[in-house]
């Protein structure tokens, strides 16, 4: 028996409850039961069957249903009984259904049953003479004034908190003083916006309670945006249809293990979003405690009814994140089923140049010696001197994990090989250095025109762009399967091309520059064998190692260069084995659809899923082919890289230096989410307002930020 019900009110009446129990009565409202009433009777030689309605309750809301009498009371009347009041309404109850309608529009209208309504209204609430008071009017007009005021100042300091965050400067200072010369760029920026603020320079001035400016109230300003911004973004999260996470886990300048979380879906606008969520700091990096912390946040991201909405997770290689018997994959896979793993699309095209060059002596010392290049100019400044003189451009450094400095590298000194030997010489032949500088001189000018490292050089200096503009693509947010699916096999047919070109690789008199002079130790013959070797390499291993997994075979059901194909001889095998990875897809519907669109010119000219996607939204078809939607949403929500993940630790490196290493958890995951969602802040035009009111809620200030 609640105490808001007919039966509480009448054996404890409302007048002898505290003023606790009467509020929450009050709030309660009345109690509304399913009655069992039913009335037969005759009306001109028809009987009629009346029974209760649940309609009656909204028609009159100050009705209340007793399940024990089966009658209607008036709840505001019940409590407050004033003088006049029809007992039939407070004690006996009504159950009369024939004449219900007419009874309660003539109780309504009753002196007694309004006033007992004025006195539910006002109840717990100041009196009509207080509220009418005019001194207390002035002093609610004042305190509005002065919060006003308050939420001015704050909303200014708000701003330079965002600018210090999204250009990642240091909030604090050696010395915050007064009189400090070196208080820190925050301190600096609200002195000068107080320089065109005149408010905020009073405040700063003659302040005693609140000024805003102290470690403290910076942590809980990012504390409140960091909550607003991640909020926004697990919402609009939420509202997408699907939701892939990427995570990967590096080591701060503190030597602190932290594992990022970033989430990729579609928003309210078809845009692909890749949104940081947070760093997470480890004491381990075993399998069970990464799954432990991606579990615990999932959970607040993703309520029990929306598990299926996570179709993706992408990490990197590594044997504790892919293991498919105990890796961290496994462990998330096991809670969220339709949670596919992606290994990082960007790490295989590294591998594949690693060990496409890497099993031929020839080709790693033509790298090695590449690589001397940019050391030798590296240690002597006076070098470099003579390299900005002669050859104008700097040569970049290779690496063994990023290939795209590796084509750098090739192309400068294709391009410059001519400057660089007079640069050489010119360094031999002056008196200015060393015998070994002058001697390693001499050895990289003699490498240059050398016919074997020429050839390696244009070798290689044909095949890196196309791998230069594979790895560009894997980069971008966008991509997709389906689009780095057709990409992939562009690089192929490109590799192929080159392959079959090899010929008029190895005739020096076909390129167009001056030729090597010095003799070869390898015939052509042996030069157009290597050469096969590399790109075969380099094939083998692309289709090795970009071998679509089942659940991305679907992406093949897109390919638009296919359609003419797959309108002749349907692909049964793909569409069987999308339907095994996703069972929420409905076989015969997505058959139809894709029969359609394989017949039909317009979508033919589409490149990649989020191209079709925007088509479909354009022309208002996305509801007659719901299925190839759903399908082309989960393709784009599937990740093919972890690039977000890496620009994460891009901007760990750059907020967490060794002058900083000391930050908490909490100012390093705001001063983040401030810099790798800048745009977030900026497009939520309530941004400031909504962290005030986090900041004003936290705990009880003695400033005032609350309107009355």
């Amino acid at each position: 028996m609640t105490g808001n019900s007919v039966p509480s009110l009448k054996l404890f009446p409302f007048a002898s409850r505290s003023n606790e129990e009467k509020k929450r009565i009050k709030e309660l409202g009345p109690n509304q039961p399913k009655l069992q009433i039913q009335q037969k009777s005759c009306d001109r030689g028809r009987v009629y069957t009346r029974s209760f309605s649940p309609t009656t309750y909204s028609k009159w809301s100050w009705l209340a249903g007793c399940d024990v009498t089966n009658a209607y009371y008036c709840f505001p009347c019940l409590l407050f009984q004033s003088p006049g009041t029809d007992k039939l309404w407070i004690s006996t109850g009504f159950c009369d259904l024939k004449h219900l309608s007419v009874k309660c529009e003539r109780h309504q209208m009753t002196q007694s049953h309004i006033n007992n309504l004025v006195k539910l209204g006002f109840f717990g609430k100041s009196s009509i003479s207080e509220q009418l008071n005019e001194g207390n009017r002035i002093a609610v007009i004042r305190h509005n004034e002065e919060v006003t005021n308050n939420r001015h100042i704050l909303s200014r300091i708000i701003d330079c908190v965002k600018f210090c965050g999204a250009f990642e400067l240091a909030l604090r200072g050696h010395d915050e003083s007064e009189r400090s010369e070196n208080p820190g760029v925050f301190r600096g920026l609200v002195d000068f916006v107080a320089s065109l603020d005149g408010v905020l320079k009073e405040h700063l001035e003659n302040s005693t309670v609140f000024k805003g400016t102290i470690k403290t109230v910076q942590d809980e300003l990012l504390d409140c945006m960091l909550s607003v911004v991640r909020e926004h973004i697990i919402q609009e999260a939420r509202s997408s249809d699907f939701i892939s996470i990427q995570a990967d886990e590096t080591t701060d300048i503190a030597t602190r293990c932290q594992l990022v979380i970033v989430l990729r879906y579609i928003d309210a606008k078809n845009h692909v979003q890749e949104r940081f969520l947070e760093f997470i700091s480890l004491q381990s990096t075993t399998a069970d405690s990464i799954a432990t912390a991606l579990q615990e946040r999932l959970a607040v991201i993703l309520p029990e009814d929306q598990k299926h909405k996570l179709i993706s997770q992408a990490y990197d290689g590594a044997s504790v994140m892919r293991g498919a018997t105990a890796g961290v994959q496994k462990k998330i896979q096991d809670v969220y089923p339709n949670a596919h793993y992606i290994h990082c699309y960007a790490h295989p095209l590294n591998r594949i140049m690693q060990h496409a060059t890497s099993q031929m002596p020839k080709v790693r010392i033509f790298f090695a010696n590449l690589g001397g290049f940019a050391s030798f100019f590296s240690r002597s400044p006076k070098c470099t001197d003579v390299l900005d003189k002669i050859v104008a451009h700097r040569l970049p450094t290779s690496s063994s994990v990023r290939w795209n400095f590796h084509s750098r590298a090739v192309s400068t000194v294709f391009e410059h090989r001519e400057d660089l030997i007079r640069c050489f010489e010119e360094i031999r032949a002056s008196g200015d250095f060393d015998f070994v500088t002058m001697r390693e001189a001499g050895c990289f000018s003699a490498l240059l025109d050398n016919e074997d490292f020429y050839f390696f050089l244009t070798l290689f200096h044909t095949i890196l762009p196309h791998v230069d503009l594979l790895y560009a693509k894997l980069q971008k947010k966008d991509i997709d399967s389906v689009h780095i699916r057709g990409s992939i096999q562009q690089f192929q047919k490109n590799i192929e091309k080159i392959r079959d070109s090899i010929p008029s690789l190895v005739d020096p008199s076909s390129q167009g520059v001056s030729q090597p002079r010095r003799q070869c130790s390898l015939n052509p013959g042996e030069h157009k064998r290597i050469a096969s070797e590399v790109c075969d390499a380099i094939l083998l291993h692309t289709m090795q190692r970009f071998s679509f997994t089942n659940h991305l075979v679907s992406a093949t059901l897109l390919q638009a260069d296919k359609f003419d194909q797959y309108a002749k001889e349907f692909p049964e095998d793909a569409l069987r084995n999308t339907l095994k990875a996703y069972p929420l897809l409905k076989k015969s519907k997505l058959k139809t659809e894709l029969s359609l669109i394989y017949c039909t010119d317009e979508f033919k000219e589409c490149n990649g899923a989020v191209a079709l996607l925007q088509l479909f939204t354009k022309n208002n078809l996305k509801e007659d082919f719901n299925e190839t939607v759903t399908l082309l949403k989960i393709l784009i929500t599937t990740p093919m890289t972890t690039a977000e993940a890496e620009r994460c630790f891009s901007t760990l490196k750059r907020i967490k230096t060794f002058l900083r290493n000391g930050m908490t958890q909490e100012r390093l995951n705001a001063l983040a989410m401030l810099s790798m969602e800048k745009r977030v802040v900026t497009e939520m035009t309530d941004f400031n307002q909504k962290v005030i009111e986090k900041f004003a809620s936290q705990k009880e200030r003695r400033a005032k930020f609350i309107f009355k």
